[in-house]
C-alpha cells in the first residue's frame, strides 16, 4: 500500500466517522449507544479480529472458563468499547451525564481536600468501563482534570479526538516529550491529571497482570514521586443498563518505589476486572507473550554473562 493510498483511506475513514456522528445527533442517546454497539460487534469487530484476540487473551488468563462464558465476556467487552469510543464524540452530552451520575468512594474526601489545598493529584485508571465518563463527572463538579492522550494513528481522526477531549475539559496533553513536560508542570503546580496505564509498554517494568507478566509503564508513579502528587485509582463503572455509570475514587496508593506503586495500581484494576470482566478492553494486546518471553530470555542471558 502506498503512502498516498493510506492517506486516502484515513481520510475516507474520517469522513465516514464524521457522517456517522452527524447522524448520531439525530438519535436519542440510548439508541445511539445501542446502535453503535451493534454495528461494532456485528460488522467491525469480526473483520478486525477482535473476537479472536479476546478469545486468545481469555485462554491465556482463564483457560478453564466455559466457551459460553468466554463468548459472553467478549460480547460485553466489545459492547463497552464501542460505547466508550462513541461517547467521546459528544462532549456536551458527556458533561450532562457527568453531572447526573454520582461520584463516590473512599478516595473522594481525599480528592476534595487536595483540590481545596492545591495538592497535586494523579488519577490513575485502566481501559475499564468508561474513564471519560468519570472524568466528565469530575469536570461537571468544578474539577480541572488534565488529560494525557495517546495520539491516534489516523491524523484526521486524531485532530477531532483531541478537540472533543478538550471540550470536556482543559488542559489536554498528547503523549510525547513536550506533552509530558506540560503535564508534569501542571501537576507540580497543584493540578489534577488523569492517566491510563494498562497498555503494552515495551520498555516497562515486568508486573504480573491477571497471572501473567505484562510490561507496564512506571511513569505515573515516577511523576507522582517527583511532584509529591497523591496517586488515586479511579474508575468509571458502567451500570447494567449500559448507559448510567458510577465514578468511583479509590483509596490512594502509598508512595514507595515506582514498581511497588504500579503493582498496587495493577491489583486495583485486577479486582475490578475479576468482579466484572466484561467492562475491560480484552481486545487490547496487553501481554504479547512471545515478545515478553524473548525479553525475559535476553534478561536471563545478560544475567548469566555477569
Amino acid at each position: 500500500m502506498t503512502a498516498l493510498s493510506g492517506t486516502r483511506m484515513e481520510r475516507a475513514a474520517h469522513i465516514a466517522l464524521n457522517s456517522y456522528i452527524a447522524v448520531g445527533h439525530l438519535l436519542p442517546v440510548r439508541q445511539r449507544l445501542a446502535l453503535t454497539s451493534w454495528l461494532v460487534r456485528r460488522m467491525i469487530a469480526p473483520r478486525l479480529g477482535w473476537f479472536d484476540r479476546i478469545a486468545a487473551n481469555l485462554d491465556l488468563v482463564w483457560p478453564d472458563l466455559s466457551a459460553a462464558r468466554k463468548s459472553e465476556i467478549a460480547e460485553k467487552s466489545i459492547d463497552n468499547l464501542a460505547r466508550a469510543l462513541i461517547e467521546n464524540y459528544y462532549p456536551s452530552e458527556m458533561l450532562k451525564r457527568g453531572a447526573a451520575f454520582p461520584v463516590s468512594g473512599p478516595g473522594l474526601p481525599i480528592l476534595e481536600q487536595a483540590k481545596a489545598d492545591g495538592t497535586p493529584v494523579i488519577l490513575i485508571t485502566g481501559h475499564y468501563g468508561s474513564p471519560i465518563c468519570a472524568r466528565a463527572a469530575l469536570v461537571a463538579r468544578g474539577y480541572t482534570v488534565a488529560g494525557l492522550l495517546r495520539p491516534m494513528s489516523n491524523a484526521f481522526m486524531n485532530a477531532r479526538y483531541i478537540r472533543n477531549y478538550r471540550e470536556v475539559g482543559e488542559p489536554v496533553f498528547e503523549q510525547g516529550r513536550r506533552g509530558t513536560i506540560g503535564l508534569v508542570k501542571h501537576i507540580r503546580e497543584g493540578g489534577i491529571a488523569a492517566m491510563a496505564f494498562d497498555v503494552f509498554e515495551s520498555s516497562g517494568a515486568m508486573i504480573d497482570f491477571l497471572g501473567h507478566p505484562a510490561p507496564t509503564a512506571t511513569s505515573p508513579a515516577d511523576i507522582a514521586l517527583k511532584t509529591k502528587a497523591i496517586l488515586l485509582p479511579y474508575f468509571g463503572v458502567r451500570r447494567s443498563d449500559r448507559y448510567g455509570f458510577d465514578a468511583i475514587i479509590e483509596e490512594p496508593v502509598p508512595h514507595s518505589d515506582p514498581v511497588t506503586m504500579m503493582t498496587e495500581v495493577t491489583k486495583r484494576l485486577e479486582a475490578r476486572i475479576e468482579a466484572d470482566p466484561g467492562q475491560w478492553m480484552w481486545s487490547h494486546r496487553r501481554w504479547k507473550p512471545k515478545r515478553v518471553a524473548k525479553r525475559m530470555r535476553k534478561a536471563a542471558q545478560a544475567a548469566d554473562q555477569k
